[in-house]
């Protein structure tokens, strides 16, 4: 009878334990999926320390699709970009603002997904750069101007980013692709180029150039930070919790954390370290 007692007791702490390790205040560990690119893995771990930060269990997952695991219910929660799931979705979509892609990647999600708030003040979209000596005969550094340069334009891309074919009335050439932003850059200065195609969140663009602002109405297709998630899988506090990213990201944070991210930091301790400087509300 001791025996069975003893054997039952430590049957109930292993359980007892097992609990422990995939649940955190009876709720289940939440998975927050990426692709494996950097940037990808950079977003997730934001959102995993978001959802820490409130006491919730969470961690980072890596997969070829993520946006297909979200779907599947393997991952809970996905960042994307507005732009690049609309355009997954509805390929061909002609959204331009920042509202009018979310509204409309919004209505084009599967019937088991739905998204949370965006960051209006982080992205991540294609941009043109020039230099300053090209902004000055320009007469500017808004990239309404382009339109009006287009003629005889040199574009040049580091290979594996793929630019808008057209914008505004301006369909620039193809590109000369280069294997690097160095050499990019360095073809902007010889002025083997006349404009380099890059993101608004690269933290290869060098400070010596000049990126063209994209104003109102845009002229390229909004890609803003947001949260895709599991519809009826997140509790009311866990929704508030990814939510409240959208309050503190801006696209200063995003450069520096890839920056550091770039030069060897893990990602998940570099949006920790980043969430602990900038506390989500509660």
């Amino acid at each position: 009878m001791r025996h069975t007692r003893l054997s039952a007791l430590l049957l109930a702490v292993v359980l007892a334990l097992a609990g422990c390790g995939s649940h955190s205040g009876g709720h289940p560990q939440l998975v927050v999926g990426s692709g494996s690119k950097t940037e990808s893995r950079l977003l997730a771990g934001l959102y995993v320390a978001a959802l820490r930060s409130y006491g919730f269990a969470a961690h980072a997952e890596s997969a070829a699709d993520p946006m297909a695991k979200l779907d599947s219910g393997a991952f809970t929660v996905v960042p994307a970009f507005t732009g690049r799931v609309l355009r997954r979705l509805q390929p061909g979509a002609t959204a331009l603002s920042d509202k009018d892609v979310y509204r409309a990647m919004n209505a084009a999600l599967p019937e088991g997904i739905a998204a949370g708030d965006y960051t209006t003040a982080a992205e991540d979209k294609p941009a043109l750069a020039i230099t300053h000596a090209t902004a000055k005969a320009w007469g500017g550094s808004d990239l309404s101007l382009l339109p009006g340069h287009c003629g005889g334009l040199v574009v040049g891309v580091v290979s594996g980013l793929h630019p808008p074919a057209a914008v505004g009335s301006c369909r620039p050439p193809a590109p000369r692709e280069f294997p690097d932003a160095a050499a990019l850059f360095a073809a902007l200065r010889a002025g083997e180029v006349t404009a380099a195609w890059s993101t608004t969140a690269d933290p290869d663009v060098p400070a010596d150039v000049q990126v063209l602002a994209d104003g109102k109405p845009a002229l390229i297709q909004a890609e803003n930070v947001v949260p895709l998630y599991r519809r009826n899988a997140l509790t009311d506090r866990q929704l508030l919790a990814i939510n409240e990213v959208a309050g503190v990201l801006d696209t200063a944070a995003l450069v520096e954390m890839r920056r550091k991210v770039a030069g060897g930091a893990d990602p998940q301790a570099v949006a920790g370290a980043w969430l602990a400087e900038h506390p989500l509300g509660r």
